[in-house]
């Protein structure tokens, strides 16, 4: 977290983070509030929201972008203006305990590394608290219906969802809040709209391109998506390169870094890995 200053950093390292985690639509945000209170966590994380006992205290949920990709990327807080009104939240509430909601355990760290908080200290998955039939349950009214659970009361939800607002749901427990336990079922924007669907050869074109704007890299590189997951990817890159102040290493790296910040970027996937070859030198 170089770009931070000093005195924020140590705050926000002083945020105690764990996470939980699982596919999407097996009923995390379900059963969110029940593991955060077993995790000691007072703050949850979930989709760019940030929730204290089913209150929206901070943060803009990914369930109110209007397509997927904006979607992806309000969760992993890719937009600067959410990501710096979150760390400014935290910053004031540090020392404090957070729980990240994801559908990876790479995802969680990649969004705890962004905030800047301390590395997570245990992650939950689905499967430790829910049985295969609830998981298999969940994902069935996923798919069939499009709807999504968000942890916080329907009154809450409705000021500033963009999206329709199904029902919702009550979990009785003992709390001072009487919205306490209360949960929303919503259809966000971009379900109304279908799938997005990113074709291999697209991403393989935007990284042959980001690549051919490197100086010193010379025309028509080759990229090859080599696996994809459901919301990361691997990307090989073969060029040439011409003579010039950089060695053959600096070039390589400037392109690496470049292809996977900018197709993270376009795409709103995450970039786990992007392997250069130099097959030569054009002169």
């Amino acid at each position: 977290m170089n770009d931070l200053p000093a005195a924020a950093r140590n705050s926000l390292e002083s945020v105690r983070s764990c996470a939980f985690t699982g596919a999407a639509g097996t009923g995390k945000s379900q059963r969110a509030q029940m593991v955060a209170d077993c995790l000691d966590a007072e703050y949850i994380i979930d989709d760019g929201l940030v929730i204290r006992r089913t209150e929206i205290v901070c943060g803009k949920s990914a369930k109110t972008e209007r397509n997927q990709i904006r979607a992806i990327r309000r969760a992993l807080f890719e937009y600067e203006e959410h990501l710096a009104s979150v760390r400014q939240f935290f910053e004031k509430a540090a020392p404090c305990s957070v729980m990240v909601i994801a559908t990876s355990d790479d995802m969680a760290r990649r969004i705890i590394r962004k905030l800047g908080f301390s590395p997570p200290d245990k992650i939950v998955h689905i499967e430790d608290v829910a049985t295969p039939e609830e998981i298999a349950r969940a994902r069935k009214e996923r798919i069939r219906k499009g709807q999504h659970v968000i942890p916080v009361s329907h009154v809450l939800v409705r000021k500033n969802f963009a999206g329709k607002l199904v029902g919702r749901l009550k979990v009785l427990w003992r709390s001072k809040s009487p919205y306490d336990g209360e949960k929303t079922i919503v259809r966000p924007p971009f379900s109304f709209y279908g799938n997005v669907h990113i074709e291999p050869e697209a991403i393989e074109q935007l990284a042959s391109h980001i690549a051919s704007k490197v100086p010193q890299v010379a025309s028509d590189p080759v990229s090859k998506v080599s696996s994809t997951a459901a919301d990361s990817l691997s990307i090989d890159i073969e060029m040439k390169i011409k003579p010039g102040p950089k060695n053959i290493p600096q070039v390589a790296e400037t392109v690496r870094q470049s292809a996977a910040r900018s197709v993270g970027y376009f795409s709103g996937l995450n970039v786990y890995n992007v392997n250069i070859s130099v097959t030569g030198v054009e002169f």
